[in-house]
């Protein structure tokens, strides 16, 4: 039955929207869910607070009250503002995390697509978002939005170096820029004969799984990297003249961002959908089988569970950066380390 339903030929425009739904399911249910979890609940319980309560139970129905609340906002802009660019900023921000979000394997078929430049891709689509934010801070004709604007080019310019320098190790290590291809690799391959677990390159990339980490905090502007939307410098920085729906956008494209990235990372360094081989031999199962074209969407899920409890558990617990201090972490610690790593993969790979 399974096979049936994976084999049947759709018209070109059903197999469209059926992956647009399914985009949008994985953006916005991921979102939500991190929201809820670590936004408001987490963060309470680290705070000795309760967080919301009154809006369903449990306050598990807050994050419909405030997506309902902004959409009654009155959509306001400046009276010098750039009306077509300003309108524009957000989607072009949330363009970049759906763009993302296509490229990311959910199982062996549950791919939005599956090219041989899968990394490639994701990392080049990662860097439109910069594009948005100089565009809200260009025009919203605020000097607090264009330093928060530029302040963020800056940063992210600065940080995307570390981020796919940090990937080279893995691309090295697999062989190929194919995201499928790489989670074939973690899952196949062997640590000194031992396949058990196969080989995620968490153990073997350690060093670049922490800079993809720290720089993936960095692009997405939280703490302690959070210096262009600082709000007691410069209120809320390129997003400060936004109201209404335009400012719930940046909202849910930083937060579906985190998720994004934090499925990225899983199938770079965590295995991905796959599941260890002793597992797989447990079920009696082929790690790429039909099966896990449903089981691989709650592997991923539960991976970027984690990682995105790592992201805002940093969040909430460390202190801003200097803006100087903030680039002298990128190029004269993150480059020169990813570098290093790079290198040394590079030998280890020749010699084994």
């Amino acid at each position: 039955m399974i096979s049936m339903l994976l084999a049947a030929e759709f018209a070109w425009w059903q197999t469209t929207a059926f992956k647009l739904v399914m985009a949008i399911v994985a953006v916005l249910i991921p979102a939500g869910t991190t929201v809820y979890l670590y936004l408001f609940k987490m963060v309470s319980f680290m705070q000795s607070r309760l967080g919301p309560m009154e809006a369903g139970p449990y306050g598990s129905m807050q994050l419909l009250a405030e997506l309902g609340k902004n959409l009654q906002k009155e959509d306001i802009f400046p009276l010098k503002a750039d009306r077509a660019v300003f309108a524009l900023a957000p989607y072009v921000v949330l363009m970049s995390t759906f763009l993302l979000a296509v490229v990311i394997p959910f199982g062996p078929d549950a791919a939005f697509t599956n090219i041989d430049v899968g990394v490639y891709l994701a990392l080049a689509v990662s860097s439109v978002s910069v594009i948005g934010i100089l565009m809200a801070g260009w025009a919203s004709a605020s000097k607090y939005s264009l330093l928060g604007g530029l302040r963020a080019a800056g940063q992210l310019i600065a940080y995307e170096l570390p981020l796919i320098l940090a990937v080279v190790g893995v691309v090295i290590q697999a062989g190929t820029l194919n995201l499928q291809g790489i989670i074939a690799a973690q899952n196949q391959q062997e640590i000194f004969g031992w396949g058990a677990i196969g080989n995620p390159y968490i153990l073997t990339q350690f060093v670049g799984f922490m800079i993809f980490m720290i720089a993936v905090q960095a692009e997405l502007t939280q703490v302690p990297f959070d210096m262009p939307i600082a709000e007691s410098e410069l209120v809320s920085g390129y997003m400060t003249e936004y109201s209404g729906f335009r400012f719930l956008m940046f909202f849910i494209g930083e937060f579906a961002t985190a998720n994004i990235f934090a499925f990225l990372a899983s199938v770079l360094f965590l295995g991905g959908w796959s599941v260890p081989p002793f597992v797989t031999d447990l079920l009696g199962i082929a790690w790429d089988s039909n099966w896990m074209n449903f089981i691989g969407p709650l592997v991923m899920l539960t991976k970027m569970l984690l990682l995105t409890f790592i992201i805002y558990w940093v969040r909430f617990t460390y202190p801003r950066f200097r803006e100087d201090q903030l680039q002298k972490f990128a190029w004269k610690f993150l480059i020169p380390l990813s570098l290093l790593n790079i290198f040394a993969t590079g030998v280890l790979k020749v010699v084994f």
